[in-house]
């Protein structure tokens, strides 16, 4: 699947809405992007079982790369915990994935990590207008090289000041104030659970994929 159809699939957990809304949860890309891929997409297939495929995907590569893993029941109690304690107001995509069904241990671990990433993703995004940054400008603070990837072009581009600077270390650092208080609710025993647990699966990625392959759950 291209990148595209990936994030068609992927955006499909806030249902079948006007593309305007799903431009709203989306955050960084161009509107008229979205609006484009979301209309051909639902051409295709309806949002809602689109969300569905999406889950199944991260449950089939869960039982294929995570079956074996140590610590695999501890890490699915521990980030279930994490996911339940999360505050979903306002966090629009967030909420969309999380309403989907979580199935077995290996499929379960890798559908958690997909949904507690884009909790924090959502989070940023709201910290991001909260600090007076437009999405646009926050990522091409962070990754310039992939605007075009995102329906920008050349003339998107965004003159950057160092006010622009400050407003993103701003929403970073209301992020990490938002998202820490879900995980704050595990205990020491539930917190080496999570931490043990992504480790193993990092460590089990790495056998197929080599060194250098690293996902961030829990809020630095």
């Amino acid at each position: 699947m291209s990148p595209h159809g990936r994030r068609r699939v992927r955006r499909a957990g806030i249902r079948d809405v006007e593309p305007s809304v799903v431009a709203s949860a989306f955050g960084y890309f161009n509107p008229a992007l979205v609006e484009q891929l979301w209309n051909a997409g639902r051409e295709v297939v309806a949002p809602r079982e689109a969300g569905r495929a999406d889950m199944a995907c991260s449950a089939q590569f869960g039982r294929a790369r995570f079956a074996d893993a140590p610590g695999l029941e501890a890490f699915c109690v521990a980030a279930g915990a994490v996911n339940d304690a999360a505050d979903p107001v306002g966090l629009a995509l967030s909420s969309g994935i999380r309403a989907e069904r979580l199935e077995d241990p290996p499929a379960r671990a890798m559908q958690l990590i997909t949904v507690l990433r884009e909790f924090r993703g959502s989070a940023h995004r709201v910290a991001v207008r909260a600090s007076g940054l437009d999405a646009c400008t926050a990522h091409f603070l962070r990754r310039p090289g992939d605007m075009g990837m995102l329906g920008w072009g050349p003339e998107d581009t965004p003159v950057v000041t160092d006010d622009e600077r400050v407003k993103l270390d701003a929403a970073e650092e209301l992020t990490d104030r938002m998202v820490p208080p879900a995980y704050s609710l595990l205990h020491a025993q539930g917190a080496a659970a999570l931490l043990d647990g992504l480790q193993a699966l990092e460590a089990v990625l790495q056998v197929g994929w080599g060194a250098g392959v690293s996902w961030v759950v829990a809020p630095a």
